[in-house]
């Protein structure tokens, strides 16, 4: 079985933003290496010849036809938003830039 430190769980816990108790950081250890043994056996699968795929059955996708409609009008689009410029969303900036460039 793949044994995971304390230290590792930890990492992964702020990687993921958790905060995790003493008995967290014990359960999720053990739970983790599980899934990594499984993981491991899983790579030990001869794969060769087997065509990639997304699902295990065939699916059909079922899609409406792709036709032009008439667009949302701009006042009705912003009517909730809680601030809007000139017809459109106002968000804050959260790209930070320098006066001039």
């Amino acid at each position: 079985m793949v044994r995971l430190t304390r230290d590792e769980v930890l990492e992964l816990a702020h990687l993921a933003r958790l905060a995790l108790t003493d008995d967290e950081i014990e359960r999720f250890r053990s739970e983790l290496a599980a899934i990594l043994t499984h993981m491991d056996k899983l790579a030990e699968v001869d794969t060769i010849g087997v065509v990639p795929m997304t699902h295990a059955v065939p699916m059909d996708l079922r899609l409406r036809a792709d036709e032009p409609a008439k667009s949302l009008d701009v006042e009705i689009a912003v009517i909730a938003a809680p601030d809007k410029v000139d017809g459109c969303f106002r968000v804050p900036n959260i790209i930070k830039t320098q006066e001039g460039a």
